[in-house]
């Protein structure tokens, strides 16, 4: 039956396919695709993990003393005969052979088929059993523990073939490539850059907020995505077929044949649109009072810089480094890994500026998948520069990496979260050890440019004094809403209350780019505001003249930036500061 979830539009686009649901809790384990010669392997590991806890029930079952309760033998005796299901013992060959899923994942996709049939049942004794079966299937998980490896590479789509009905037509072709959307709980930003070659055309997930970096990931890898969909995992069964409407943030599941042909229509027109895009690639980036803008790019990883090259990007405005340290178990990245990173971003923007900033993690951003901040806030904890600060010999390490990169073009360096004028100055400091740690050992590095994160109000209000450090300012919107109007912008339960245009943010970033200009330092913005087609009219009015987003975002904001006479804009801007309702104005 076809029913609608709602939630949080995060990345614009729509995608429809076969819902691949990812485990959650305390049964969460590894999710990754095999290669097609590995099936019979994963298929042997599960076979062994079975038979190692049948054994070892069978030994408790001949070591049972004589005077144990009977309930104790009946319930060895369950678990025995739910181990040698044929029910799960098919399934999961089944995940394994046909879809390439992992063993683990196979596993636990099984296992909750097979729930949600106990939870069908009238019986209340046999419903219970759907714990029992969660049992086995941990014992089993245990007993594999280890043997799993490192997240691999997905298989290409090509292997994957459509199946006939209703979906083959939308698909246009029995031999049609099945599309597969992810649903999960929560997917952290090293979960996010593990999908980001995938063969996901789009995801959903319960948490999150707009700007959430598991968003800002979804949104540069340019697919369809809904977050703050509460009971998403919980509604969506495996395989469903699902639409997300990654512009109204709905999705739709088990559509109709007429719904899925409409929404194929929709994504077809929308493929269309940017083909046509495309064409300004090469197109200078000039208003039509010939303001010169400059659209750079934010990525996560030196791959990504091909792809801001290819959407042209004038440079990258912000390097995300914390994504080389994430996923990695606690051990961080040392000079040498780091240097290579910098060292292909830099290289592969081919002369053109690319601005590095220093780790930050923390809040939303962990080190580590499961790993807990024990800060009663961690948003207002030790993140971003304080984490660096708190640990000068793993800063210093960057530090040297990102100035030994420079040698390769233009670098510059950017500090987030900074708030104190002592902040400032130890950072300065470590930079300058930096320079003398690489000019004692004779290391070749090369001239950077420092820059500041403004996204702490603390920092927007004292400008002027930050200008006199760097030189030049990069505007963190996503941060400078979230601490301006107290609000977690991970938590979907006060995301309605997240707003880019409440007056006090845009008084905020209106101060902080006009006295950059007075003082003739670059100020960019670097937050999700940037990448608004709906804000680049204000922004520009404003005075901004470069700005850094998502390279999926850079020819739709071109195209604005075409469109628009800035000088006419300056007066419009005002009138919009000084409303009381500036979104009105500016849906007007």
């Amino acid at each position: 039956m076809t029913f609608s979830i709602h939630g949080l539009a995060i990345a614009r686009g729509i995608a429809i396919g076969r819902a691949v649901l990812a485990a959650s809790g305390s049964m969460e384990v590894a999710h990754y695709f095999i290669e097609p010669e590995q099936v019979q392997a994963e298929i042997a590991r599960v076979r062994g993990g079975r038979n190692a806890v049948i054994e070892e029930l069978q030994r408790l079952q001949a070591d049972m003393p004589p005077d144990a309760p009977p309930e104790l033998a009946a319930l060895l005796d369950v678990h025995l005969m739910l181990l040698q299901d044929e029910m799960l013992v098919s399934g999961v060959k089944h995940w394994i052979t046909d879809r390439l899923y992992n063993a683990e994942w196979a596993l636990t996709t099984q296992l909750e088929i097979i729930s949600r049939q106990f939870d069908e049942m009238e019986d209340e004794y046999l419903r219970e059993r759907k714990a029992d079966l969660a049992q086995v299937v941990e014992r089993i998980l245990r007993r594999m523990k280890g043997v799993a490896g490192p997240m691999a590479p997905p298989p290409s789509r090509a292997r994957r073939q459509a199946e006939a009905g209703a979906e083959a037509e939308y698909l246009q072709g029995d031999a049609a490539d099945v599309p597969l959307v992810l649903v999960a709980h929560d997917l952290s930003p090293a979960d996010m850059l593990q999908f980001k070659q995938s063969v996901f055309a789009g995801f959903v997930t319960d948490v999150g907020g707009k700007t959430s970096h598991t968003a800002i990931v979804a949104r540069s890898m340019d697919i369809p995505a809904v977050v703050g969909a509460r009971l998403a995992s919980q509604l969506v069964r495996q395989d469903d077929w699902i639409i997300i409407d990654g512009d109204a943030g709905t999705v739709i599941v088990d559509p109709t044949p007429i719904i899925l042909a409409e929404y194929g229509f929709r994504q077809r027109q929308l493929a269309l649109e940017r083909e046509r895009l495309t064409r300004l690639r090469h197109t200078p980036a000039v208003t039509l009072d010939a303001q010169a803008i400059e659209l750079l790019a934010n990525i996560e990883q030196p791959g990504d810089a091909a792809a801001a090259l290819r959407a042209g990007a004038v440079g990258v405005g912000l390097f995300r480094s914390e994504f080389l340290f994430m996923g990695r178990g606690g051990r961080l990245p040392d000079e040498d890994e780091q240097y290579l990173a910098y060292r292909e971003a830099v290289q592969c923007m081919e002369g053109l500026p690319v601005t590095i900033r220093t780790v930050d993690v923390g809040a939303d951003k962990p080190l580590d998948k499961g790993y807990k901040d024990r800060s009663l806030n961690p948003a207002l904890g030790l993140r971003a520069i304080r984490w660096s600060l708190s640990d000068p010999a793993m800063f210093r390490t960057q530090l040297r990496a990102m100035l030994r990169a420079a040698a390769h073009g233009p670098v510059r360096l950017l500090f987030p979260m900074l708030a104190h004028v002592s902040e400032i100055r130890q950072t300065l400091a470590q930079v300058d050890l930096a320079r003398a740690e690489l000019d004692a050992r004779g290391a070749v590095y090369g001239p950077v440019q420092l820059g500041a994160m403004i996204e702490v109000p603390a920092a927007a209000l004292i400008v002027q004094q930050f200008l006199r450090y760097f030189d030049f300012l990069s505007l963190g919107t996503n941060d400078l809403i979230q601490y301006t109007l107290a609000i977690d912008r991970a938590d979907e339960a006060v995301a309605h209350l997240y707003e880019p245009l409440h007056p006090a943010v845009l008084r905020l970033v209106a101060d902080v780019i006009a006295e950059g200009a007075r003082q003739g330092k670059s100020v960019s913005v670097c937050g999700e505001m940037a990448g608004d087609v709906g804000m680049t009219r204000l922004l520009l009015g404003l005075g901004l003249r470069s700005f850094s987003m998502q390279p999926a975002q850079i020819l739709a904001v071109k195209q604005e930036v075409l469109r628009v006479d800035a000088r006419k804009l300056a007066d419009w801007a005002l009138q919009v500061l000084a409303s009381d309702d500036p979104a009105a104005m500016l849906a007007q």
